[in-house]
């Protein structure tokens, strides 16, 4: 899951509403399955903390992670 940058406000699901609360929205906070944005929230988590591991993104492509030591180096291609 990953965090929301901008609102994003969904329907409440069918057999969740509210008693009384019938026609008001949910604000997201978190990303769900099958938003638009959730890839994008996903990629952001995963890179801050695969980055706090040491790692470095490529400056030529953003799906790849690489980390060189003494002992060899390491390619994370997602």
């Amino acid at each position: 899951h990953g965090d929301l940058v901008e609102e994003v406000y969904m329907e409440q699901p069918p057999g969740f509403v509210a008693q009384g609360e019938n026609g008001k929205v949910c604000r997201l906070r978190k990303s769900l399955y099958g938003l638009k944005q959730s890839p994008r929230a996903w990629f952001g988590r995963f890179s801050g903390a695969i980055t706090e591991f040491g790692m470095r993104r490529s400056a030529y492509d953003h799906t790849l992670f690489y980390k060189h030591s003494n002992h060899g180096s390491i390619l994370l291609i997602v």
